[in-house]
Parts: structure tokens; sequence; C-alpha cells
């Protein structure tokens, strides 16, 4: 007898199992409905670097850049200021295809710095004029890169988008001199 109670006893334990199962499961489903869901929701989120900005271009012992006129579809997705790993200054962007772009300066020496920032890319051998400059053209199997050797830092404008969108970044580039920029002289009253 004791082995008829024993197998009945554990038919209802699977039998048990398996209701808490599908009540769970149930639960869990209700909730998923009930919780609103945008599938075109964009889940990077733009950041403002003005204040950054602002900040390292007092702190930086170079020409600090950033982009000025950028089309709205440009989305800043990153920045950051390393004054202890060669005053590296970073922006990143989504272009309007949603490939990376990344403006990166340092006072790092170049030969370790640009392979570093554009994901082992190395220097072709060729320029490109942007804006009046000659910058080296970098290329590699994740990013390409443009890159602006200068006295005492590198800019670099790398990332995985196409040559076209690296070079609309490093037009739209705009400079202030080191310590922040020259206040004008206001006029006397």
């Amino acid at each position: 007898m004791d082995a008829v109670a024993e197998s009945k006893r554990g038919k209802q334990t699977a039998r048990n199992m398996f209701l808490s199962t599908m009540v769970t499961a149930a639960c869990a489903g209700v909730i998923y409905m009930f919780v609103p869901h945008d599938e075109n929701l964009d889940p990077v989120k733009a950041v403002d670097f003005t204040v950054e900005l602002a900040t390292v271009r007092v702190a930086a012992p170079y020409p600090v850049a950033a982009p000025e006129g950028l089309p709205e579809k440009w989305k800043p997705t990153s920045v950051s200021y390393d004054a202890p790993a060669g005053k590296a200054w970073h922006i990143g962007f989504l272009d309007p295809d949603g490939k990376y772009v990344a403006v990166e300066q340092s006072t790092a020496a170049a030969r370790t710095y640009v392979p570093q920032v554009s994901q082992k890319a190395r220097n072709t051998g060729t320029t490109e004029k942007v804006a009046g400059r000659e910058w080296q053209v970098w290329e590699g199997e994740k990013y390409d890169a443009l890159v602006l050797p200068e006295k005492g830092h590198t800019t670099v404008v790398t990332g995985s988008a196409p040559r076209e969108r690296l070079v609309e970044m490093a037009e739209a580039l705009r400079t202030e001199p080191a310590g922040g920029a020259v206040p004008s002289a206001s006029p006397a009253s």
C-alpha cells in the first residue's frame, strides 16, 4: 500500500509543479501586455556636451576641437576628458545613418594614441585636404580615421562611418585657444 500512496503523491507533486508553472507564465504574460512597449524608441540617448566642452577648453593645454553647425540628425552620444591619460578629449556621435564618428584629441604620442583610438587603423601615407588643412588618411578593419598632427597634440576624427562622414565632421570642427576663449574688448561707455 505504501508503494501506491508514494506513486499517487509523486503524480500530484508533478501535477502541482506543472500548474504552478502555468500560473506563473500566465501572470508574466498579463504583466507583459500591460507594460508599454515602443519598438520605435531610440535606445541611444543624446548627450549635451556644452558644459564639458567649456570646462575642457579652460583646462586643456591645446585648442580643443568640437563640431559646430552639424545637421540635427547627428547625435552626440558620449563625451569625456581624461587628464591623466594624455589630456585626452573625446566626443562620440552617431551620424545620420547610425554609424559611429568620434573626435579624439590628446597630448599622448601619436604613434601609440592614433592606433588606440582608431581601433588599430594604419597610416596609408596619403592625405586629404579638409577645411584648408592636410589630414593624414588612416584605414583599418573596424575604423578609418583622419589624423591632424599638431604642435603638442594630435586631433583624430575616426569611426565606422564612411570617409565622407569623417570629412564632414572634420569640416565642422572649431577650436578655441588653450585656456578658453579670449575675451573681446567691450566698447567704453
